[in-house]
């Protein structure tokens, strides 16, 4: 069997040539409503159809200081940006909240600082030009220590969800740590201090063996300590209303489920599960998968969740083809630091002496990355500096194709693997 296969790669689309394959099967998310009046679809979101018992209006009134959390760029995927102007006039004009009494804090958790540009692409040019926008310092020393969770977390967080009303605001996509992301990850690790988040994640590792912890995951929920912790977290800081956003393959919007935080929250999980998990009968022999280009394969950090995603639908010992741009390389300051751990044998040793959020990304990654034979990635990063991971990288997608023999196997596309999961 022949075929052409167009898979995302940055801002760039490239095209992919397989030939004898036995069987290519495309895995892409169910077809999904898309919301076509999104202004009325907000109305019945916050009003009449809101989840919890709680309205926008019983949330906040005139009076109230209002804090907006809202993801950072790597999460402009969620399209906030058509949102977030119903939202700020909502609260102005029906409710009575002066401008300035508003402010919308990007939740950064440990990621690098937003541009002015990047704002805009955030809130909208019409809000950024009206409302105080500002990003989330995990350094800052001005954090505000709220309570413990039971786990043992010290939950120290921004000051602008202290004394304030709150509204989050997020996008519900799986999470390869955290099960899902969006809702109460926007406050932990969102807007909490840098303890805080390392406190958390380092629980992604096994309690005694040299490898992540089995209960931690996409998909998983109950029994997760990460997630059980940020539940606990959020709670602490008391947000008044939830926001949750869940996109179609195209881009456009096809959920909105707000209300009380966590009861919105779930019900768009609910949601996102039903479109984006799709079962598979068997393993393959080959996938090929992209991570779902800009902003999804910015950085290693980020661009890895569609090679996590695929390897779900990938035989043991099979062969995997990559696509994931990564402009900005490793993602996190410390990224590519842990290739002398890993070179030396000594990863998993030195990553619970001194865990970083980068470094358990980087763990996560070689993990997953040593389940395949061979794992042919088209990037922009330094091959020979990512080959001890266990990925063979370039810049010529045809030069990587040609490596691949499809002769009679078994051969998956996932077009967008950030946000598809394959299930046995």
């Amino acid at each position: 069997m022949d075929e052409k296969i167009s898979l995302n790669y940055g801002e760039e689309t490239v095209e992919i040539d397989v030939r004898g394959a036995a069987s290519i099967e495309t895995i892409l998310p169910k077809p999904m409503e898309e919301i076509t009046d999104l202004s009325e679809a907000f109305l019945r979101a916050v009003e009449q159809d809101a989840i919890g018992g709680v309205t926008l209006r019983d949330a906040v009134c005139g009076a109230d200081e209002v804090t907006i959390v809202v993801s950072d760029i790597t999460r402009s995927w969620m399209h906030q940006d058509r949102v977030m102007p119903l939202l700020v006039e909502y609260l102005h004009d029906r409710i009575g909240v002066p401008y300035e009494k508003m402010v919308i804090l990007i939740a950064l958790g440990t990621h690098r600082k937003s541009t002015p540009e990047e704002m805009v692409k955030i809130c909208s040019k019409e809000v950024y030009d009206r409302v105080q926008v500002v990003d989330h310092d995990c350094d800052a020393d001005d954090l505000v220590y709220v309570g413990t969770t039971p786990l043992g977390t010290k939950v120290m967080v921004n000051p602008l969800v202290v004394g304030r009303k709150v509204i989050v605001m997020g996008g519900t996509v799986h999470h390869m740590m955290a099960g899902f992301g969006g809702g109460r990850k926007n406050l932990l690790p969102g807007v909490a201090g840098r303890d805080t988040i390392r406190q958390n994640h380092e629980r992604a590792l096994d309690p005694e063996k040299a490898m992540s912890d089995v209960r931690v995951g996409c998909c998983k929920l109950a029994g997760n300590p990460i997630h059980e912790d940020m539940m606990e977290a959020a709670h602490l800081v008391h947000a008044d209303f939830g926001i949750n956003l869940v996109v179609a393959a195209s881009g456009a919007h096809s959920g909105i489920f707000c209300g009380e935080m966590d009861a919105a929250w779930e019900a768009s999980c609910d949601y996102q599960r039903k479109c984006y998990e799709i079962e598979v009968k068997e393993p393959a022999d080959i996938v090929l998968c992209s991570s779902g280009g800009y902003p999804k394969d910015m950085n290693l950090y980020q661009g890895c969740k569609g090679m996590l995603n695929a390897m779900r639908a990938l035989k043991p010992g099979g062969t995997m083809f990559w696509a994931c741009k990564c402009p900005e390389g490793g993602g996190a300051p410390d990224y590519f630091s842990w290739l002398k751990p890993l070179q030396e044998g000594h990863l998993d040793t030195s990553l619970r002496a001194d865990f970083t959020i980068g470094g358990y990304i980087f763990f996560l990654t070689v993990e997953q990355l040593n389940k395949a034979a061979h794992v042919y990635t088209l990037t922009e990063l330094d091959p020979e500096m990512v080959k001890p991971m266990g990925m063979e990288a370039g810049k010529e997608a045809a030069e990587l194709i040609g490596k691949i023999d499809f002769t009679g196997k078994r051969v998956y596309v996932i077009p967008l693997a950030g946000s598809v999961v394959p299930v046995l």
